[in-house]
This record gives structure tokens, sequence and C-alpha cells, in this order.
């Protein structure tokens, strides 16, 4: 299984912290999309992608069972 932590309002939009997803081994593309499918009200365009508290800027990076992702929207503040 692969941890999703959520972050500010998508956090509010599922009305928890966290997804578990039910794969052995995804990219972040194929996690998107997964999560696009399963999550539909979810907008994660412009996310940013933390695997294992790092943060990844290529969609095949591997994502495998135990890693944990981080999904961190835009914020702005003023």
């Amino acid at each position: 299984m692969i941890n999703v932590l959520l972050f500010a309002g998508l956090q509010e939009k599922v009305g928890k912290s966290e997804i578990l997803v039910k794969k052995d081994v995804l990219t972040v593309d194929e996690l998107v999309s997964h999560l696009r499918e399963t999550e539909s009200h979810l907008d994660l365009t412009n996310v940013m992608v933390a695997v294992n508290e790092e943060f990844v800027n290529d969609p095949d990076q591997v994502i495998r069972a135990g890693d944990t992702v981080a999904l961190l929207p835009p914020v702005s503040g003023g």
C-alpha cells in the first residue's frame, strides 16, 4: 500500500488527511491519474508531490508499497 498525505485544501475536500492506495508500484503520473479517477472532486492541477519527504519533478518517478507521498496544493497568502 502507498500512503498519500493530503494538505490544505485537498484535505478539506476529502475530509481526511490521508488516503491509502492499494497498489504495489506506481509512477507519480499513474498515482495522480488513479486519484483523479477515485477522488474526482480533487483538483490536482499544479500540486507539488513529495515522495518520502523529497520533492519530485519527474512524473516517471517510481513509488513503491510502503512509500509515503505528500500532495501539496498551491497556496497563496498575503
